[in-house]
C-alpha cells in the first residue's frame, strides 16, 4: 500500500477532512500557486502576501511581483484564508507542491 506522501491527509475521514478535500479538490490553478507561494516565499502566512499584493496596488514598494490579477488574488487569498481559519488548518498541507 501506498504511504500518504507529506502533504497529503486524504486519509483523514473526518467531517473536516472531507470538507477541507472537497475544496482543495475545487481550488483552480490560480487558487492553487497562490497557496504554493504562501508556503515557499512568505513562510506559510497570508498577511505578508496581501500586504505586497496591496502595496503594489498602491505604488509602494513590494517584496514579489506576481501575476497582473492583483484584485482577484487578493480575494482568492481572502477566501482561502477565511477557510483555513474556519477549519483550523494550513492550505499547504493539502494541495501538492506545483
Amino acid at each position: 500500500m501506498d504511504e500518504p506522501s507529506e502533504n497529503s491527509n486524504e486519509g483523514d475521514d473526518t467531517a473536516v477532512g472531507r470538507v477541507v478535500r472537497d475544496f482543495v479538490d475545487r481550488l483552480s490553478d490560480e487558487h492553487r500557486m497562490l497557496v504554493a507561494l504562501k508556503a515557499q516565499l512568505y513562510d506559510g502566512t497570508w498577511e505578508p502576501m496581501l500586504n505586497d499584493l496591496q502595496n503594489r496596488l498602491a505604488g509602494k514598494p513590494y517584496i514579489f511581483k506576481l501575476i497582473n490579477r492583483i484584485n482577484d488574488d487578493i480575494e482568492r487569498i481572502q477566501e482561502m484564508q477565511k477557510f483555513e481559519e474556519e477549519h483550523d488548518i494550513n492550505l499547504a498541507d493539502y494541495v501538492e507542491p506545483l
